[in-house]
């Protein structure tokens, strides 16, 4: 006779489980305080917040992290990248220091901003932890922005920051300080002999700051590394490093309960396809072109300012006097966002198809326009005033063309010879530049490729600005939209960036 277990479970009956023991224990949610402008991001947040915030605080994240590692395939320099980025951070993702507010770091503004500091790292974390490639730049960019941080941190506020970490290192006493004096001196370049006994030294394993030992800055003895403390910072970007690392791989198995999310999902896979290119939406002022008459018959003149993209359109349009449905979509938009009115847009196109009466023109491609500018539709669609100009990122990702079809973004959806048959037929000839857009697009960095041909064109005029100081280094930063590139280039040449001036810079919307 078998023996029944009673605490056994029948697998023919269903198990009667406390829903609260299935997978987690209760949670408990609190407002956390911030009490350093530098954070290692080990601790997760465990409070509420909207929804609207949740992806907000994450795009503005996306900016800045975008921005890092376009300045690091353009071979930017610290100092450059930097500059660079500054005005960035203090627009998307300020973090003001303790110093600049009476109450510290209690106050309301301040703990505000590193909670959405705190949040948008987490949330980029669920989004980009599903690869090793994204886990990989994601870790890259995130390690570059906090590196950032920590030297543009004040002294006072740095070290107690680094207080608060409890890292794994040992300090070195005086009478092996003494010792090792000989050696560390012999080891460590630019030391004088009397900073040895003037500064503090740290002992940590070799594998933790393997950056310093690849490039021969400390000596090693018996598998320690001695490192003074001016190089602190490679032992708390190693650790910020190894915790990230680790982080990833957790939030990476945690992923498959978030499918069951249908109000998160969309939100984390369109932050994640747009960690390729930065997506972007023009805001109104983006449509004023001072001093420009945007009309029909000014198309033609206008088109040298167009990126390749929607000059390729315009080749195409002129040779053959007809596009297909996407191409004609995507030109039409971009149009729309250079300012072109409907009534203008509809004699633009009559005016290019020569080739079909005007009678087959209004039964097959006038609703289409109209349609396009809100005009004519459903009413979600003429409340939202039609379609907006399609940015990079979704030329990139979306309606691959087919044959005999001319959208899309050429340094991706053509071929190496037809690219580069394409760009000398626009005037770019130079074989540096060649050269390194076919290392982008090898590296799919399409979006690279085409701010290296914009600023190889642009060469003189983005120059002259800078000596200037007509637009600062946030309102050149990388272009991801085709009106951005088209406003741009047109204020550049045309000499009017001296009445952009200082508003240019905020006209993007994310």
């Amino acid at each position: 006779m078998i023996r029944h277990d009673s605490n056994r479970i029948d697998p023919k009956r269903r198990a009667t489980i406390d829903y609260k023991k299935k997978q987690f224990t209760t949670p408990t949610f609190k407002q956390q305080g911030y009490s350093h402008r530098l954070n290692i991001y080990h601790v997760p947040p465990t409070a509420e917040i909207r929804l609207e915030d949740f992806e907000q605080w994450a795009i503005d994240r996306l900016r800045i992290l975008a921005e890092l590692e376009a300045c690091t395939f353009r071979n930017k320099t610290p100092a450059e990248t930097a500059d660079h980025v500054k005005p960035l951070l203090e627009k998307w993702l300020r973090l003001d220091p303790n110093s600049s507010s009476a109450q510290g770091c209690a106050d309301l503004q301040l703990q505000n901003q590193r909670r959405k500091d705190h949040y948008s790292h987490f949330i980029l974390r669920l989004a980009f932890s599903s690869t090793v490639d994204l886990r990989r730049r994601f870790t890259r960019v995130e390690e570059a922005l906090f590196r950032l941080r920590f030297q543009a941190e004040n002294a006072r506020e740095r070290q107690d920051f680094m207080a608060s970490l409890s890292l794994d290192w040992e300090a070195v006493g005086e009478l092996e300080k003494r010792t090792l004096a000989q050696d560390l001196l012999n080891a460590t370049p630019n030391l004088k002999k009397a900073d040895i006994e003037d500064s503090g030294w740290f002992k940590v394993d070799f594998e933790t700051v393997t950056e310093l030992v690849e490039s021969r800055r400390v000596y090693v003895k018996g598998g320690k590394a001695y490192v003074p403390s001016k190089e602190q910072m490679s032992i708390v970007l190693a650790d910020f490093r190894e915790r990230l690392e680790k982080g990833l791989e957790l939030t990476a198995r945690a992923l498959p309960r978030l499918d069951e999310d249908d109000r998160l999902s969309p939100i984390l896979d369109h932050l994640s396809k747009n960690f390729a290119t930065p997506d972007s939406t023009l805001a109104d002022a983006d449509t004023t072109l001072p001093g420009a008459p945007v009309n029909a018959s000014s198309i033609d003149q206008f088109s040298q300012h167009f990126p390749l993209c929607m000059r390729n359109l315009h080749m195409t349009l002129r040779r053959n006097h007809h596009l297909k449905h996407f191409g004609r979509f995507q030109y039409t938009l971009f149009l729309k966002g250079l300012g072109l009115t409907m009534e203008d847009c509809l004699i633009f196109w009559r005016q290019s198809f020569k080739l079909i009466t005007d009678d087959t023109f209004n039964k097959e491609y006038r609703y289409n326009i109209r349609h396009a500018y809100g005009d004519v539709g459903g009413d979600a669609i003429r409340r939202g005033r039609g379609y907006s100009p399609f940015s990079c990122q979704k030329i990139l990702t979306e309606h691959p063309p087919g044959s005999g079809e001319s959208h899309g973004c050429p340094y991706r959806h053509f071929s190496v010879d037809n690219l580069t048959s394409l760009l000398q037929a626009t005037g770019v000839s130079d074989r540096d530049i060649l050269r390194g857009v076919k290392e982008d697009i090898d590296k799919k960095r399409y979006h690279i490729a085409c701010n290296r041909v914009f600023e190889w064109v642009h060469k003189s005029e983005i120059q002259q600005v800078k000596d200037n100081g007509n637009w600062k280094a946030a309102e050149l930063d990388t272009i991801v939209h085709p009106n951005t590139y088209f406003k741009r280039s047109y204020l550049l040449i045309s000499g009017r960036a001296n009445e952009s001036g200082k508003r240019h810079g905020d006209q993007m919307e994310m």
